[in-house]
C-alpha cells in the first residue's frame, strides 16, 4: 500500500510529535493530487490500529501515546486481558469496569491506567473498539414470557444477551440458538439481540456439536460460487496440464495415512544410492494448480484458514471435490505434485536437494496400521505388500537417523496421550481409548519435518517473501519460575536465563517414568510460546530448528498453499520486483489470519472431544476408577483416567480434611493430617 511504510518509518523517528493531516502531508512531501490517497491510507491505518488519531485530529503511534492495540480476551468473571499486537509487550489486565462495552475477541485500543507499559502490574481501560468479533453468539435461550435471555456458550462472554418478545423468532425455553447482537453493551447494560437461528433443544442429539460449529463460526457449506468453481475442474489430470513437469509415474511412491483419511496431501518415496546415502522424495499435492490467487475458491480457503477435524466430521478448507478428489493423492491415478527430493547421509544431514513440479501415480495407499504391522513382522500383511516390505524397513532406518539428529540438537518431544473416540451410527461415544503412535506415524513425522526445514532454509537464503512457521523462545520469567519448581524435585535447568531447547529436552529425559513427570511436562508446555505463522524466519524453538515452514499440507492449511504459489512463481521466474513488493504487503495479513483460524480450529476440536468424553461418562456415575492427578488448583484437583478422560474433584468433595493450595509447589495440603496431593499421584475416584 502506497505511503504505508513511509508513514510508519517517519512516525518511528525519535523527534516525531503527533501531527495534523496537513502537517504530515507537508513533512512527507505529498503532491496535491496524492492527498486523497494519503487520506485513504491514514484512514485504513487508523481503522487497523497501526496509528491513532487523537481528539485534536493529530496522528501518532499508539505506543508513543501510552496506548496499546490488540485483541481482548474475556473471562467468565468479567475482567479481561488485552493481548497486544506487539509480541514484545506483556498482556494488559483490564478490570470489568474498564471494558466500556468491549467483548471477548474484539480488536481494541487501551490506555494504560496503572503501572507502566509491559510490566506485570499494569492495568488499562478500553478507549476504542476497532473491530467487533461477536456479531452473532451461540447460547441457550431462557424465557419468562415477556422477554428472554441468551446465555452464551462461550464463558468468556460473561453477560447474557437480552431478547425482547418480538425477537424470539419462535425459540422456546431450553433451545440452543444463534442470536444476532443489535445493541452492544454499555456500562452495566447488557447487550441486546434477536434470534436468527434455532439449532434445536439443548438435549437433542447433534445439537451440542452443531452449537460448537456455529459458536466458532465454522461454515459447513461452501458458497455456490465456490462449489461452482470446484465443479468446473476436470476430475482427471489432462496431458496438457502435465506440461514440462518431471514425470515420476514410474517411481515407487506411497501415501501413509490414517484409515479414515480422505484428503491425502503427502506421498513419499525412498531409494538407497550407490554411495549408501538415502534419496528421500516428499511429493505434495499441487493445490495451487487449481486454486488461483483471489479466486472465489482462494478467498474462501483464506477465510477458513484450515480444515477442522471434529470427532464425527471434517469441515474442509476446500470443497470435497478438491480435498477428497482432484487434489488428494489417491492410489494408482495421475496427480500433479510439488516435489522435494533430498539426499541424506548417515548422520541425517541433507547434502543436496531438488525442488520441482512433478506428476506422480502412487503405487499404494498405505495406512499407519498396516505399515506398523509390516514393521512388527506380521506375516499376513507382509505377504500382501511383499514388494514394499524392504521400502518400509529402509524408511524406519532413515526415520531413526533423522530422529537421532533432531534429538542431538535439542528438539523437545512431549509424550502426552491422545484419545481415539469411537462413535456409533447415532454419534454416541461407545469407546474411548488412548491413541498409540507407532513407527509409521514417526516415519511420516520425521520425513515431513526434514522436508519443511529444507524448503524453509532454501527460501530464506533466496531472501524472498515467505510464510514461516515460527515458535519463539519462551519468556525468561516463565522459565525461571519453572526452574524454581523443578528445584523442589532435585532438578535444575541449565542456562535458565538464556534457555536452549536442549536444556528442556534433557530435563524431560531425566523425569521419564518418574512420579513428577506429568507435573513437570505440563508446566514446561505452559511455559513455552504458542507456535504461529510469520513473514520473518524467527526459528522454531520446540524443534530446535533455525528455519521452518509448513509446506506439506496445502489441502488443509492455507499457509502451505500460499508458499506453494511463491515457490512455483520462483521456479518460473515470475517473482518480479512488483510481485515481491505485493507479496511482502500480503503476507503479514495471511500469517495472522492463518494463526487465528488455527487457534479457532484447535479450540473447536478440543471442545467437541471434551463434550464426547463427558457424554461417554454420563452412565458411569457411581462407578469407581483409578486415575492420576493431572492438575492441582486452589479449588480442587483434576484427575485423568487410563482412557485419557479428565475430571474435576472439587475441594468441597475432599471431605477427610480441610485442604489448602500451595501455589509455589502445586500441591494440596491437608491442614490436620498434612496429607499431600500432587500432580502424578495415583488416586481412586
Amino acid at each position: 500500500m502506497k505511503f504505508f511504510d513511509r508513514i510508519l518509518e517517519y512516525m518511528r523517528e525519535e523527534a516525531y510529535n503527533p501531527m495534523l493531516f496537513q502537517e504530515l502531508a507537508e513533512a512527507l512531501n505529498i503532491d496535491e493530487e496524492e492527498m486523497a490517497e494519503l487520506e485513504e491510507v491514514l484512514n485504513y491505518m487508523e481503522a487497523e490500529g497501526y496509528i491513532i488519531k487523537t481528539r485534536k485530529k493529530r496522528y501518532g503511534l499508539p505506543e508513543r501515546m501510552n496506548l496499546v492495540v490488540g485483541r481482548l480476551q474475556g473471562s467468565k468473571k468479567g475482567f479481561g486481558f488485552l493481548i497486544p499486537d506487539n509480541p514484545d509487550i506483556r498482556d494488559l489486565y483490564i478490570p470489568v469496569e474498564n471494558l466500556n462495552g468491549a467483548m471477548n475477541n474484539d480488536r481494541v485500543v487501551a490506555r494504560i491506567t496503572k503501572g507502566s507499559l509491559g510490566t506485570i502490574k499494569s492495568e488499562g481501560e478500553i478507549i476504542r473498539i476497532l473491530k467487533r468479533a461477536n456479531e452473532q453468539v451461540v447460547g441457550t435461550f431462557e424465557t419468562n414470557k415477556k422477554f428472554g435471555f441468551v446465555v452464551p456458550d462461550d464463558v468468556r462472554i460473561y453477560q447474557d444477551i437480552f431478547v425482547s418478545q418480538e425477537d424470539f423468532g419462535g425459540a422456546k425455553d431450553g433451545h440452543k440458538v444463534v442470536v444476532q447482537i443489535t445493541r452492544w453493551p454499555e456500562g452495566r447494560r447488557n447487550p441486546e439481540g434477536k434470534i436468527i437461528e434455532i439449532l434445536g433443544h439443548k438435549d437433542d442429539v447433534g445439537t451440542d456439536i452443531l452449537s460448537i460449529i456455529r459458536g466458532h463460526n465454522l461454515p459447513e457449506e461452501f458458497p455456490a460460487e465456490v462449489e461452482s468453481q470446484a465443479n468446473k475442474i476436470p476430475e482427471e489430470v489432462k496431458s496438457e496440464a502435465i506440461g514440462n513437469r518431471r514425470d515420476l509415474r514410474d517411481r515407487v511412491i506411497v501415501t501413509i495415512d490414517g484409515e479414515d483419511a480422505k484428503d491425502l496431501d503427502d506421498a513419499v518415496s525412498l531409494e538407497i544410492l550407490p554411495n549408501g546415502n538415502y534419496y528421500l522424495g516428499v511429493h505434495i499435492a499441487d493445490v495451487s494448480q487449481y486454486v488461483f490467487e483471489n479466486s472465489a475458491l482462494d478467498k474462501e480457503a483464506l477465510k477458513r484458514g484450515t480444515s477442522v477435524y471434529l470427532v464425527d466430521r471434517v469441515i474442509p478448507m476446500l470443497p470435497r471435490r478438491l480435498s477428497n478428489g482432484n487434489c488428494s493423492l489417491n492410489p494408482k491415478v495421475d496427480r500433479l505434485t510439488l516435489s522435494c527430493d533430498m539426499e541424506i547421509n548417515s548422520k541425517g544431514n541433507v547434502v543436496s536437494y531438488d525442488i520441482y513440479e512433478s506428476v506422480i501415480k502412487t503405487t499404494e495407499r498405505m495406512t499407519y496400521k498396516n505399515v506398523n504391522k509390516i514393521l512388527e513382522d506380521d506375516e499376513e500383511v507382509k505377504e500382501r505388500y511383499k514388494d514394499l516390505v524392504e521400502l518400509f524397513k529402509n524408511m524406519e532406518k532413515l526415520m531413526n537417523i533423522l530422529r537421532k539428529k533432531r534429538k542431538l540438537r535439542g528438539s523437545i518431544d512431549f509424550d502426552f496421550q491422545e484419545a481415539k473416540i469411537i462413535l456409533d451410527e447415532k454419534g454416541k461415544p461407545i469407546d474411548i481409548r488412548p491413541y498409540d503412535r507407532g513407527v509409521a506415524e514417526r516415519i511420516i513425522e520425521e520425513f515431513m519435518i526434514v522436508c519443511n526445514e529444507t524448503i524453509a532454509e532454501h527460501m530464506y537464503w533466496k531472501e524472498l517473501p515467505f510464510v514461516y512457521r515460527v515458535h519463539e523462545d519462551p519468556d525468561p520469567e516463565k522459565i525461571i519460575s519453572l526452574n524454581q519448581l523443578v528445584h523442589n524435585f532435585g532438578y535444575s535447568i541449565k542456562g535458565a536465563d538464556e534457555i536452549h531447547p536442549k536444556a528442556l529436552q534433557q530435563l524431560l529425559e531425566k523425569i521419564t517414568g518418574k512420579r513428577e513427570e506429568r507435573l513437570i511436562s505440563t508446566l514446561m508446555l505452559r511455559s513455552l510460546s504458542k507456535a504461529r505463522y510469520d513473514g520473518a524466519s524467527l526459528g522454531h524453538f520446540g524443534l530446535a530448528s533455525k528455519y521452518y515452514c509448513h509446506f506439506t499440507s496445502p489441502i488443509r492449511r492455507y499457509p502451505d498453499l500460499m508458499i506453494h504459489r511463491i515457490i512455483k512463481e520462483d521456479l518460473h521466474g515470475k517473482l518480479t520486483p512488483n510481485r515481491i513488493k505485493q507479496l511482502k504487503e500480503m503476507i503479514p495479513g495471511i500469517a495472522e489470519q492463518s494463526s487465528i483460524r488455527e487457534r479457532t480450529a484447535d479450540e473447536a476440536e478440543r471442545e467437541v472431544e471434551d463434550l464426547k468424553k463427558a457424554e461417554y461418562m454420563l452412565d458411569k456415575v457411581g462407578e469407581e476408577f483409578d486415575g492420576i492427578i493431572s492438575g492441582v488448583t486452589s479449588f480442587g484437583m483434576f484427575v485423568e483416567l487410563d482412557n485419557t478422560i479428565e475430571g474435576m474433584v472439587h475441594v468441597s468433595n475432599m471431605e477427610d480434611d480441610f485442604y489448602s493450595f500451595d501455589e509455589v509447589n502445586h500441591v494440596m495440603i491437608g491442614e490436620r493430617k498434612r496429607k499431600i496431593y500432587r500432580i502424578g499421584d495415583t488416586v481412586r475416584i
